[in-house]
């Protein structure tokens, strides 16, 4: 596939995650938040092209995959973000699409996909995890769990990186207990192609609705929800706040067919804006799962 191309995808992806509607506890295009608003998800969106371009291009050119340098690109795509916007929008959507463009570019099909993420991770140096740490800190992204060892707020963290030779994969994979996307990072990704983009496909080949894109949007955050408690949820509000969550969502999903669903959506957006109760990490995995689906259209 053509570099272009998938960075346009993964541009898409982008917007289209965030103009779900109503695409519960999140900002979309009824509902802003004091810190951020929906214009702001549409600018990261669209100004990460460039990078994701150059990235697709780097990948096909490498023989070796520690040369991928991913970790070097989520930094360009947040600094980037962050020259235009002055809240964190994309960090998540950039550390989870990042891998799978660069997979992509390197694939000869969809179904190479998952295990060249798998790969491309494994493959991984200590300068891909400063990168990402410089990212972290770019997006005010805060550290990435308990662990002070290599808490990403340490003034000696980078030296700590690399003198115990830490790569990306080495440091997402302690926050991996707690952090989904982290977990996703160390793990080929499950949740993404074996949850949210099936959901995804599915409910676009089922439907005949001219707004199937939206729709199919908001069921796959919904079903991730559903069965996969928000790790954001978690770490602010504990793990019972975070499942409570997930049950609600899972009893809403229970009335996708009936006239009364956009209703239930509205009232479960309330309930979690209300309380302040954000399911970030779903947004993530759900717009990595959009662009998912529209990469297996195009190969």
């Amino acid at each position: 596939m053509e570099s272009k191309d998938i960075a346009k995808l993964a541009q898409l992806a982008s917007v289209l995650e965030v103009s779900g509607w109503p695409k519960p506890g999140n900002v979309h295009r009824t509902r802003n938040y004091d810190d951020m608003v929906f214009q702001d998800f549409i600018i990261s969106g669209v100004v990460i092209g460039n990078i994701m371009e150059e990235l697709a291009n780097q990948a096909k050119e490498i023989d070796d995959l520690s040369k991928a340098e991913l970790g070097k690109y989520i930094l360009q795509a947040v600094s980037e973000t962050d020259k235009w916007i002055s809240t964190n929008t994309n960090l998540g959507i950039m550390m989870m699409c990042i891998p799978i463009a660069a997979a992509a570019a390197i694939s000869d099909g969809f179904d190479e996909i998952q295990e060249n993420v798998g790969r491309l991770m494994d493959a991984t140096t200590v300068d891909d995890a400063v990168n990402l740490y410089d990212a972290i800190n770019v997006a005010d992204a805060g550290g990435m769990g308990d662990q002070e060892e290599f808490d990403v707020m340490s003034e000696k963290a980078k030296d700590e990186l690399r003198a115990n030779n830490q790569t990306m994969y080495d440091v997402l994979e302690i926050s991996a207990g707690w952090d989904r996307l982290a977990n996703e990072l160390t793990n080929k990704m499950p949740v993404c192609f074996e949850l949210g983009f099936p959901t995804f496909k599915e409910f676009l080949a089922s439907c005949d609705d001219e707004d199937a894109v939206n729709k199919a949007t908001v069921a796959t955050f919904m079903t991730i929800l559903s069965q996969i408690p928000d790790t954001l949820i978690s770490r602010k509000y504990g793990d019972e706040i975070a499942e409570s969550v997930s049950k609600k969502a899972e009893g809403i999903l229970q009335f996708k067919d009936d006239d009364s669903f956009v209703e239930k959506l509205l009232e479960f957006d309330d309930y979690l804006y209300e309380n302040k109760y954000n399911p970030g990490t779903t947004a993530d995995l759900t717009a990595a799962s959009i662009f998912l689906s529209y990469l297996e259209r195009e190969f």
